[in-house]
């Protein structure tokens, strides 16, 4: 097996296969608080974006098309035919364009605290000219500060203080890369060629990505169905882990005849 994607493997082996991409800034070690229960029922694999984590970083400029096709070529070097997904931020981004680009391959979709669109363009340029000059620290407080709620903040600094570490971790080139992707994404136009049974999870106080960038995707994708989850910023995962495991568990879970 050769792949460009760091990945990370929990479950049986004989396991319906559950793909979880991660959060522009983070790895796949963004998803440990889930991991434990959904490796029950799942082969849970976890990878790094392009540019993040343990993958690796080619040149750019990044597109989604580019890290979506990343991933499909992974998929084809597991010889996976279709896996279940779930995506949170710009894991979600490459969900919607996986599932809407390559439909037989995405037996069961969950995006969570994403965008389908998410302007303005500039803001994202300007951001990765900020790290490419100045490095992940630059932004690290104005951006962690957006994943959790301050009250989470306050009582949690420890965590917090991991996932910031996590965020000056990452390539500054990768990220930047990864930044001026999202600038160009528009996938709103694609939702309605989605046809897995999809979940869409907002976080009741994301100001990254809020609510209503949710519902306009639930709105978008045919017999989508929304949850928002309350006390919840934009690494809902991470401030709510239980709730959105079990969100994230009753949708994956296989109905009678589906397989």
């Amino acid at each position: 097996m050769t792949t460009r994607l760091h990945l990370a493997v929990d479950g049986p082996a004989d396991a319906p296969v559950l793909l979880l991409g991660s959060s522009l800034g983070t790895s796949c070690a963004m998803w440990e608080p889930q991991v434990p229960a959904l490796a029950e029922r799942f082969r849970v694999i976890r990878y790094d974006h392009l540019g993040h984590g343990r993958s690796a970083v080619p040149a750019g400029p990044y597109t989604l098309d580019l890290l979506g096709r990343e991933l499909l070529r992974t998929l084809d070097a597991l010889d996976l035919p279709w896996v279940h997904y779930a995506g949170l931020s710009l894991g979600g981004m490459v969900g919607m364009w996986l599932a809407a680009h390559a439909p037989d391959r995405v037996r069961r979709l969950a995006l969570l605290c994403t965008s389908a669109s998410l302007g303005p363009p500039e803001q994202w340029r300007e951001r990765a000219a900020t790290v490419r000059a100045a490095g992940l620290p630059a932004i690290a407080d104005a951006v962690v500060a957006r994943w959790f709620t301050p009250a989470f903040a306050a009582t949690r600094p420890d965590v917090v203080a991991g996932y910031r570490a996590m965020l000056t971790a990452t390539s500054p080139a990768g990220y930047a890369g990864c930044c001026e992707a999202i600038a160009a994404m528009d996938l709103r136009g694609d939702l309605g060629r989605v046809g897995a049974p999809t979940l869409v999870v907002a976080g009741a106080d994301d100001p990254a990505t809020p609510v209503e960038h949710a519902r306009q995707i639930a709105g978008r994708i045919p017999g989508a169905r929304l949850a928002v989850v309350g006390a919840a910023a934009h690494l809902a995962n991470v401030e709510q882990p239980e709730r959105v495991c079990r969100l994230l568990r009753e949708h994956f879970d296989e109905e009678p005849g589906d397989g």
